[in-house]
């Protein structure tokens, strides 16, 4: 009989913004909050290395978390051929080869009405970094120096697998996630069911957990509670698109 494989399920956690028309400089000032912020949030997030053409080369090109050092690299991210697609840098965290890497990539300073601004982490599925790194706590920390360093329109950490199951086929809407993060000018947040819980993200908006345990879609109880809330907040407005099609 053919074997089946099972797909595994990743996780990623990302900032979303729409057009922001932002120089290196600037850029590099909020990078810089979000490294330093994020590097006291787990030992996972604490160096950053730029990417190269093995491991031991990049190993060889860390990141100083510096405005000036971050200044220059973001500069050298610049899209040659549309100045209003921003700047665009990828690093990975370093970590040991029978561990999973942590990658990161931010795209900003783009003011081109067809593309948002980004800030994602890859997040690990295996090895002694992953149960610790998926967790509420270390997410929430995470999300948190996402927000407050780059200010975006949305944001969430959450399984790659999850949309798939919930949101309609061809939407263009915000995706749901296991910790979601809505500022106050994209609305007010309803109530919702238990065990989601709601909590202020300092004076910026609401984070919304979906579920305290790892959020998993083998998990049918998890499937179900994000199709419920998905509608709800679907019908608060709350997951419009960040840029309309």
């Amino acid at each position: 009989m053919p074997k089946t494989f099972q797909q595994i399920e990743s996780y990623y956690a990302g900032a979303y913004w729409g057009p922001r028309k932002e120089s290196p400089e600037e850029c590099a000032r909020r990078a810089e909050a979000f490294l330093s912020a994020v590097a006291n949030v787990d030992v996972s997030f604490s160096r950053w290395f730029q990417q190269g053409k093995s491991r031991k080369d990049a190993l060889s090109r860390p990141i100083e978390p510096t405005r000036e050092a971050l200044e220059k690299l973001i500069g050298r991210g610049r899209d040659r051929q549309f100045e209003d697609l921003g700047y665009s840098v990828w690093a990975w965290n370093g970590v040991c080869v029978d561990c999973q890497d942590i990658g990161l990539n931010f795209s900003c300073g783009a003011y081109s009405e067809a593309v948002s601004n980004v800030c994602v982490c890859t997040l690990p599925t295996r090895g002694p970094n992953s149960e610790r790194v998926l967790s509420v706590p270390v997410l929430t920390g995470l999300l948190r120096s996402m927000v407050l360093a780059w200010e975006p329109d949305f944001a969430l950490a959450t399984s790659s697998m999850l949309h798939d199951k919930v949101a309609p086929k061809n939407s263009a809407e915000t995706f749901m996630g296991w910790l979601m993060y809505f500022p106050r000018s994209r609305g007010t947040v309803p109530p919702l069911p238990a065990p989601v819980r709601i909590e202020p993200m300092e004076d910026k908006g609401m984070l919304v957990i979906l579920t305290p345990d790892l959020l998993t879609v083998s998990n049918p109880e998890h499937v179900e509670l994000a199709q419920r809330v998905h509608g709800l907040l679907d019908r608060a407005g709350l997951l419009k698109p960040i840029i309309t099609p």
